[in-house]
């Protein structure tokens, strides 16, 4: 009897394939939306999650999230360092400055200025030349986005306007005034400010950057192995008075200003909710429906001896079926799209929790429909079938 639900389903192909494009389409915009949404969110602490040396990150107690700059005074930094448990802390400095192209433009970039002799803090993944590079005067380090995207320069000097070549390493900038060459090209995952990064030394960057008394923007904390990490975070905000995070934390309280300042989570939210809306109203009603087409089948199973429970697990059986097959529909989709679509271009990240996410809704889709359907199949009465 089981293959006789499954023909059934297949054969009335109108409906079938209704339901799969309802399920299919319902699990797209939720598991896409749900992916950017993500995405989106993870490029908030991108900096924290290419920086993984450190232990714990110190930084301004205003300070709301990670690119929030509010410099410290340098004296921090040996307040921190004189902490018993801490193995090593360097400096970071990070903020917005605007960059003069070779061509004359300017542009507003976000620099990072790393420990000068660790280099800690660095890009890890290089494209072109290594991090070494930094230890030559007036080197930066440049990443790939903004090489080909707001850094780069016209073919043609005299048609700004007119098509574009990446910028090369060798080439130079201006930075308040001050040079600057490009002295490698780094790969780094996208931030949520859509502007260029540009990487050098600490000492270098505060060398570009406007004269003020605080440059400090953050401190970078290794514990040592014999403390532990909790413990050396609660010495070094009770010694200090600034404020101690680890990374995950760090990462937290940026995904949380974001998601409490901004329309950011009710726009996706909208966004899940009408794909949940569009499976429960196109597939539940084509579920709905092609059951009450085929009772006339149900009805004469019944006839011939079959409980109603069986009749049941059959309608079940289909409405699981469905649901598979719509979910691997959907889910493919949503996969096949943010793979083609550039990471620069898009901002997305399927995470293990979005497909169970998706598989709850097409789940909760099909039972619902599944349970209406199963209400006129058990209160079927055999004699209807023979009637007229």
């Amino acid at each position: 009897m089981r293959s006789i639900a499954i023909k059934m389903l297949f054969g009335d192909s109108a409906k079938f394939y209704g339901i799969l494009l309802g399920l299919a389409f319902a699990t797209l915009l939720i598991a896409q939306q749900s992916s950017i949404f993500v995405g989106l969110m993870s490029r908030t602490y991108a900096l924290i999650e290419e920086t993984p040396q450190p232990d714990l990150w110190v930084v301004d107690p205003t300070l709301l999230f990670v690119d929030d700059t509010k410099p410290m005074q340098v004296t921090a930094l040996q307040r921190v360092r004189s902490v018993q448990g801490v193995l090593w802390a360097v400096p970071m400095y990070k903020s917005l400055l605007v960059a003069k192209l070779p061509n004359g433009s300017r542009q507003l970039c976000d620099v990072v200025g790393v420990d000068d002799a660790s280099l800690i803090g660095a890009p890890p993944t290089m494209v072109q030349g290594s991090v070494e590079v930094l230890r030559n005067p007036d080197t930066v380090i440049i990443e790939t986005r903004g090489q080909r995207g707001r850094l780069a320069q016209p073919v043609d000097l005299e048609t700004p306007s007119g098509p574009k070549r990446k910028i090369e390493v060798g080439e130079l900038l201006e930075l308040n005034e001050k040079r600057a060459v490009i002295g490698g090209i780094a790969e780094t995952t996208p931030t949520f400010q859509a502007v260029p990064t540009i990487y050098t030394t600490y000492s270098r960057a505060i060398s570009y950057a406007p004269a003020t008394r605080r440059t400090l923007s953050m401190v970078l904390v290794k514990a040592d192995p014999s403390v532990p990490i909790a413990e050396l975070q609660r010495r070094i905000a009770r010694e200090t008075e600034l404020s101690v995070y680890t990374p995950r934390e760090f990462a937290w309280m940026t995904i949380e200003f974001w998601m409490k300042q901004t329309g950011i989570p009710i726009n996706f939210g909208i966004a899940i909710a009408l794909g949940f809306l569009v499976g429960v109203a196109i597939a539940g009603q084509m579920f709905y429906n092609f059951t009450l087409d085929n009772l006339k089948y149900f009805g004469a199973m019944k006839a011939m001896g079959a409980t109603t429970p069986r009749l049941l697990g059959l309608v079940a059986l289909q409405g699981l079926v469905a649901g598979a097959l719509g979910l691997g529909m959907g889910l493919g989709a949503t996969s096949i799209v943010g793979l083609t679509i550039p990471p620069d271009k898009l901002a997305f990240k399927m995470t293990w929790h979005i497909p169970i996410i998706a598989a709850g809704a097409v789940i909760f889709i099909v039972v619902a429909s599944s349970a209406f359907s199963m209400r006129r199949v058990a209160k079927l009465d055999p004699a209807e079938v023979f009637q007229g």
